[in-house]
């Protein structure tokens, strides 16, 4: 669309027509000798009066031409614009680390799939969290292998494409065969310093109790919930196993509990594809579009039109005026008798 930027400046075209009317010409009196018969001497001189000497009076063509060029420089200063279609930004919003415990106890099988065959928990993993990512376009997305030491696999990015790889080639014991969930929780803090999202949000997934951490997992919530960061807890493994095996439900209850998190169980594909869909719902889409609108300035062309109208007035006002200077009759002096 078309508009400018100072349409008020338009109320001004009235301003030549106020000047004409409240202010009277100006007039200077000078001494001077009237001769009636000015125009026999020249006559018979045999010279006429060149174009510098002539009063010019106005016509309407020029009365034309000069309100035409106001309007146009008035218009120029109005500033002309053609504004674009608005292009719009989502701006996210909320920041999403996605923790997966890769310890060598994630190639148990013990899931089974909705038909009912035995899958490893990796397997299940990979296909639920997968998932869950490409239903969150809105969100940055970071992903921590975590297993002996914790592992930054990607960083917070909008690539969603590079996060599915990353978790499409995950296998169990990449990252060691123990848990450090502890330094895990460590990991996703220190990678959340660097955001500025208002809303960050730290997904664990394990199957185990922690075994290797330098960092007690309370500790680290504690971190955590001082750096505003929500701690959502999931578990997979067995709780009535023995030792690093054994999933540490009470620790991961308090994680998630004292960070304003949940926490879930998941014994199956099916319940941690709900454990997912329960994730998604309760942390809805939260985004921020921008928009703008491109302006491009098209003052020139009413500013160049009038100055093209000013140089075409005054070139053929310079014709006709050589014109009729050189189209006048020679005239012939008499000898005298």
């Amino acid at each position: 669309m078309y508009q400018l930027d100072y349409p008020w400046l338009l109320a001004l075209l009235p301003l030549p027509l106020l000047v004409w009317w409240l202010l009277p010409p100006y007039r200077e009196e000078s001494a001077s000798v009237r001769i009636p018969f000015f125009a026999e001497v020249t006559q018979a001189a045999g010279i006429a009066p060149t174009t510098g000497s002539l009063v010019s009076r106005r016509g309407w063509i020029e009365m034309l031409i000069g309100a035409a060029c106001w309007a146009l420089v008035l218009l120029a200063v109005a500033r002309p614009q053609f504004v674009e279609p608005p292009i719009e930004k989502t701006e996210p919003q909320r920041d999403l680390m996605l923790a997966i415990d890769l310890s060598q106890s994630m190639e148990t099988k013990d899931f089974r799939d909705p038909d009912g065959n035995l899958i490893s928990r990796i397997d299940a993993v990979r296909t639920v969290v997968s998932d869950f990512v490409a239903k969150r376009p809105g969100d940055r997305i970071g992903l921590i292998a975590f297993g002996d030491a914790p592992y930054p696999l990607v960083p917070f990015t909008m690539d969603h494409t590079t996060v599915l790889a990353m978790i499409a080639e995950t296998l169990p014991g990449m990252a060691g065969p123990r848990t450090s969930l502890g330094d895990a929780i460590g990991l996703a803090i220190k990678m959340f310093k660097d955001t500025k999202a208002p809303e960050k949000v730290l997904v664990v997934l394990t199957d185990g109790n922690d075994t290797a951490s330098k960092m007690q997992p309370a500790k680290a919530a504690e971190i955590a919930k001082g750096e505003m960061i929500i701690v959502h807890t999931v578990g997979i493994g067995d709780a009535n196993a023995s030792g690093e095996n054994k999933l540490d439900t009470v620790s991961l209850q308090n994680i998630a509990s004292l960070t304003g998190g949940r926490y879930f169980f998941g014994q199956d594909q099916s319940a941690l594809q709900d454990i997912y869909a329960t994730l998604d719902r309760i942390t809805p889409a939260n985004q921020k579009t921008l928009s703008w609108r491109p302006r491009s300035e098209l003052f020139q062309y009413p500013l160049g039109a009038a100055l093209l109208l000013l140089a075409a007035y005054h070139f053929l006002a310079f014709i006709v005026a050589q014109l009729r200077v050189h189209g006048q009759p020679a005239r012939q002096q008499g000898s005298p008798s």
